[in-house]
């Protein structure tokens, strides 16, 4: 990990780290608790990982686009990046759901508790180096 600011006076990787924990952790949990709540009230297991997999984004592209990586420019170039992430990382959770609950058999609580740490990793790298990506950083690596 890299120190708490670089030279730019860039957030470092930890600090991003820490910050996307955070976001993540608290938003993670609700939608967790409310995921485990609506389907123990009849919603299908899949459906209500669609729904709050999508209000879970919304959510987070505010918390993190600001508070995790800074991140201020560019709004519509990088809610497209934003939103293309997104969709690998609901199909990968998706394919978690199918493979571990109506492959193998797991309880569908297990599959999503293992869904949402996978997608949380891959998300954060996705981020971190190609949805929150400053241009100036960009330019800098050209040279």
């Amino acid at each position: 990990m890299t120190e708490t600011t670089g030279p730019t006076g860039e957030t470092g990787s930890a600090t991003q780290l820490l910050r996307f924990i955070a976001v993540g952790a608290a938003s993670n949990m609700a939608g967790y608790l409310l995921y485990l709540l609506i389907t123990h009230l009849g919603v299908a297991p899949k459906l209500a990982m669609t729904v709050l997999y999508a209000v879970g984004a919304v959510l987070g592209f505010v918390g993190n686009r600001s508070y995790t990586f800074g991140h201020s420019s560019q709004l519509l170039s990088t809610g497209v990046r934003y939103i293309m992430t997104h969709g690998v990382g609901y199909l990968l959770n998706l394919s978690i759901q199918y493979i571990a609950v109506d492959r193998l058999g797991y309880p569908h609580q297990l599959a999503q508790a293992i869904g949402v740490c996978t997608v949380a990793a891959f998300l954060f790298v996705a981020f971190k180096y190609f949805v929150f990506v400053k241009r100036t950083s960009i330019a800098a690596e050209k040279r």
